[in-house]
């Protein structure tokens, strides 16, 4: 039965830097992430981890207890017994009872529970049997490694005798090397591996891995145990038998599957506490760990720990106290810059990928996005292809998703370069050179802009519309056009707003691309074009199709039983101006009746139930899963933004508040308002049982565009050719917003009133201006901005 909303609403918190849960068992999925330039490592609320380092290719240090595969982060994975975990088993040795913090594997229910995620640590206080858990965690700054402080507090009137046990899975390494055992040299258990090859020229690479996993202990402990199979016995990780015994038998594994674990006994007086300190990581070998045990224990360094998520500097800031005004002001820049920061783990993030997180961190670290633009244009053929993927190193190679041709790499240029612009009018970048991949030729960057534009535009069957290949923003849609014949609606559409970017970009910051302005005329009949077509052979009934595939048939349309209506198109044909008035509105209608659900928007409808050869691996999806009819929250942004663009106020800011969780549905999507998932489980009209269920993903294009939304729209902030173009787009949920706003190095400090005018009225330092523009903005300098708009 449903909780009502007192008592859900006590059962977590998010109030400034903190988002707290009461109970390890209402939402067992529940986590939070922390994050360096090195490494991630996502924390259930249960104590089981999921943590990956970059050497420079992904890797983990943690393992389960068999050899497992090497993927990408994936979607709604399970916990199981022997889940990598991080715990502290608690042992009273005059009562024999034992427990485990923060709540796996022993499932003792505790007095007291809460888990709280902030944005440099996440922290436990459990209390049991009157002995209170404090388990911080923090991540190290320069280096992969996770830095853990527990204490204990007796807050009985008697003595506590006890025995703490620090647990950290090791699990199984590699098949071909694996022991453990405690090392006192380095006061730690270290685990030993050496990663399988075959070829020779495999071993000398593999020289630099980081095949070592450590557990160093600030305090060496009383005993040690290394061998996971000896220490269960027949009682399991929940009711191990060495735990029961008097004392771990100081016993190595030797190729079997490992667990670092140690023995604390001690005595706590009434009322006192005590402290342990612990450090867990990966190491290429033993001078190497001793190094970092000095750096880690000595001096300040592991009191202070990182604060390298605490660093990031958004451009925003809103004032008051409810649940989004705290998600826009610290998780939303958290995540976008966790995205800009690890690339999603990968050495060759997917092109689109790349340059939309890019637009995320325009409100970060502007340099960034900068930098991005440079390296993918210095990545393009001469003849304005872009590849599938970026490469971030000399080593990197292009993998997996990124071996398999797409056809919308092209069009993320534009629209990340306008977004640069706009945020800090940097006009040099447009005549900045840069080479070719395949030709060393120093070309400008807006000539680089140009072909990558004439690229997609030649990429056209006869009818003028967009070929797919195997794939465009959608790519496991790879059997469209696989044959060279099919197209893509979308991508038709999305060039034609790529272009409608470009020509933003020349007519605000290419006054002096002389050769650029000349082709204004011909870029705005293309974009006429392309909005024609599409409307001519892709407009079917009340909304816009999908595609036609290879075989000529058009698809997304009323007549396919599944499928029915996707939700791409009706956003980017509001982008590209294809939907006239007539069009706007008879769409919007039916992705109100077919795709909005209690849990956002779907990305299309009804899920695929059966695999559709002329569509591709898509419909091989899980029905209500990613792409195939899930809240696919990247799509439900685009659609929010293109819903802000035609003056939809109330429906775009109902798109985005439903991406996070709320107290009347938070059992339900399972996951706390810390981050915004790749998707909520779809099919809601088909399996609303199911519906609203998190991915627990934190990899998702939809941070970077709802950044933008917030500051751009729902503010309307946004900067324009050095001139801060203010046109706020408040719903009628929302009265009044201020906060501070950081634009070209000025601070603005802004008040959003409503008022019954039928205009914009705007105050800067006291003085009322004509129009919605602020100009002569200098750096370093503050204003104070009054904004009354029409109710």
């Amino acid at each position: 039965m449903a909780k009502d909303n007192q008592v859900l609403q006590s059962l977590y918190q998010i109030k400034k830097g903190s988002v707290r849960l009461s109970s390890p068992t209402a939402l067992p999925m529940a986590s939070g992430y922390l994050y360096n330039q090195n490494m991630l490592m996502q924390l259930n609320c249960r104590g089981y981890a999921r943590a990956q380092f970059m050497q420079p290719e992904p890797a983990k240090y943690s393992h389960g207890p068999t050899l497992e595969a090497k993927t990408f982060i994936q979607p709604e994975q399970s916990f199981y017994k022997h889940h990598p975990g991080r715990f502290f088993y608690l042992k009273n040795k005059d009562t024999k009872q034992i427990a485990s913090v923060p709540y796996e594997p022993c499932r003792v229910a505790p007095s007291k529970y809460m888990f709280d995620q902030q944005l440099d640590q996440i922290r436990w206080e459990v209390v049991y049997q009157q002995v209170k858990v404090t388990v911080v965690v923090q991540l190290a700054n320069e280096y992969s490694a996770e830095l853990w402080q527990v204490t204990l507090k007796n807050i009985s009137k008697a003595d506590a005798n006890l025995s703490l046990y620090p647990c950290f899975s090791i699990g199984y390494q590699s098949w071909m090397y694996r022991e453990a055992y405690y090392d006192e040299t380095i006061q730690g258990v270290l685990a030993k591996s050496i990663t399988p090859y075959q070829r020779l020229e495999d071993y000398y690479a593999n020289q630099s891995l980081k095949d070592c996993t450590y557990l160093l202990a600030g305090t060496a402990p009383d005993y040690w145990q290394c061998d996971l199979t000896s220490f269960e016995g027949e009682g399991g990780l929940s009711s191990p038998a060495q735990i029961h015994a008097e004392r771990l038998n100081n016993q190595a594994a030797r190729y079997e599957d490992s667990i670092a674990l140690m023995q604390y006994d001690l005595v706590l007086k009434a009322g006192s506490q005590k402290s342990y300190c612990f450090a867990f990581g990966p190491a290429n070998n033993s001078d190497e760990i001793a190094q970092l045990r000095t750096a880690i224990f000595n001096g300040e360094q592991f009191r202070k720990g990182a604060a390298f998520s605490a660093q990031v500097k958004p451009v925003l800031k809103l004032q008051g106290d409810d649940e989004f005004q705290h998600f826009i002001n610290d998780w939303l820049p958290n995540q976008v810059n966790y995205h800009g920061t690890l690339n999603r783990l990968t050495t060759d993030p997917q092109t689109r990928n790349y340059l939309q997180d890019a637009i995320g961190m325009n409100f970060i670290k502007p340099g960034h996005t900068r930098n991005v633009l440079l390296r993918s244009l210095s990545q393009q053929r001469k003849n304005g292809e872009m590849p599938d993927g970026i490469l971030l190193s000399e080593a990197a190679e292009l993998k997996y998703i990124n071996q398999v041709p797409h056809a919308d790499a092209n069009i993320w240029l534009p629209i990340t370069l306008l977004s640069y612009l706009n945020e800090t009018n940097d006009t040099s970048i447009l005549d900045e050179l840069v080479p070719f991949a395949d030709d060393e030729l120093l070309t400008p960057v807006y000539q680089h802009v140009e072909l990558a534009l004439e690229y997609v535009l030649n990429q056209r069957d006869d009818r003028g519309l967009c070929l797919i290949y195997q794939g465009d923003w959608c790519d496991p849609m790879n059997m469209v056009g696989h044959k060279g014949k099919g197209v893509s609606s979308w991508l038709s559409l999305a060039l034609a707003y790529a272009i409608k970017s470009w020509i933003e970009v020349i007519e605000n910051y290419g006054g002096h691309l002389i050769q650029a302005v000349e082709t204004l005329s011909r870029l705005n009949q293309l974009v006429e074009e392309l909005n024609y077509t599409v409307n001519l052979y892709c407009w079917e009934g009340d909304w816009y199709a999908r595609g036609i595939t290879d075989d000529n048939k058009l698809f997304g349309v009323a007549e396919d039983v599944e499928g029915r209506i996707y939700l791409n198109p009706q956003s980017w044909a509001l982008l590209s101006g294809a939907a006239t008035v007539a069009k706007k509105y008879t769409l919007l209608n039916e992705v109100e009746r077919q795709l909005n659900t209690p849990f956002g928007v779907m990305m299309l409808a009804p899920s695929y139930t059966s695999f559709r050869e002329d569509v591709g691996r898509l419909t091989q999806k899980y029905p209500g899963t990613a792409e195939n009819g899930s809240v696919y929250n990247h799509a439900a942004i685009f659609y929010a933004y293109a819903l802000y663009q035609i003056g939809e106020y109330n429906q775009a800011y109902q798109v985005i508040t439903k991406m996070l969780p709320s107290v009347k549905d938070i059992e339900t999507r399972g996951q706390l308002p810390n981050f915004i998932p790749n998707y909520y489980r779809g099919a809601y009209f088909q399996f609303p049982s199911h519906a609203g269920r998190s991915s627990q993903m934190l990899n998702t294009g939809t941070v970077a565009w709802l950044y933008r939304c917030i500051v751009e729209e729902l503010c309307g902030l946004k900067g324009g050719a050095g001139q801060l173009v203010v046109e706020p787009k408040l719903p009628d949920a929302i009265e009044h917003l201020s906060g501070q706003r950081n634009f070209m190095g000025a601070n603005i400090e802004f008040s959003i009133e409503k008022h019954t005018g039928d205009s914009i009225k705007l105050t800067v330092n006291g003085q009322e201006i004509t129009g919605n523009r602020i100009t002569d903005i200098e750096k370093g300098a503050s204003y104070q901005l009054k904004i009354k708009v029409p109710r």
